[in-house]
């Protein structure tokens, strides 16, 4: 199953208050949210799709894809959304995890494919940030075989996990995958990729250029 956690989006990307307004930072989000939501839809019969959340809006837009949904009512943070989702994986019988962030809008499908073929029979696969700070997605089989706890550097700590658990352990950078849109500067730099998202579409309404926060 693949796991996408989607937080409020009302107050959603709050460091990038320097260049947005929040209005602005609400239907950026939104964007990416549809981004990857899109990239996904392929995926929503098999190996699944769910999305953990308490927005209204994301439901709709997990509803209409036909993504299971997995409703979020307390909304303590991703990895506590991460940890109730997997609980949920493994009663459906779900012998693997795939969790991406909600805020990478140039994934592709083709990278998720790419990512799914490199599924080992037990251990991780992980695509770190372009930074080599964070995790933009890892798959986990069995679906519980390391804790995730997610945040600004957790790619090494979850590296260091699922090498302790003495199983295969795949790292594997995407491009796509790797830029996610936190900070101003990351802003810029997806501004300065072809355009081909949504995300992308809404900053050039915007006049956001590529080199605006560099």
């Amino acid at each position: 199953m693949i796991l996408v956690p989607v937080k409020d989006l009302q107050n959603a990307k709050q460091r990038l208050s320097p260049c947005l307004a929040p209005e602005q930072r609400t239907s950026l989000a939104r964007s990416m949210v549809e981004d990857v939501f899109d990239a996904l839809a392929p995926f929503a019969a098999d190996p699944g799709v769910a999305v953990v959340s308490g927005d209204p809006w994301a439901s709709q837009q997990a509803k209409a894809r036909k993504f299971t949904i997995i409703i979020d009512d307390l909304q303590a943070g991703e990895t506590e959304a991460i940890a109730m989702a997997t609980s949920f994986c493994l009663n459906m019988g779900s012998d693997f995890t795939l969790v991406f962030p909600a805020d990478i809008p140039l994934i592709t499908s083709d990278e998720v494919s790419n990512l799914l073929t490199l599924k080992p029979m037990r251990g991780c696969v992980i695509a770190p940030a372009h930074d080599q700070r964070g995790t933009n997605g890892i798959l986990r089989r069995p679906a519980d075989l390391i804790p995730l706890k997610f945040g600004n550097d957790s790619f090494l700590p979850h590296l260091a996990a699922a090498r302790a658990t003495g199983h295969e352990v795949i790292v594997r950078d995407f491009p796509g995958i790797g830029l996610d849109i936190d900070r101003p500067e990351d802003v810029s730099l997806l501004m300065t990729k072809p355009v081909r998202s949504r995300a992308q579409r809404l900053l050039l309404e915007w006049n956001v250029k590529g080199e605006a926060y560099a």
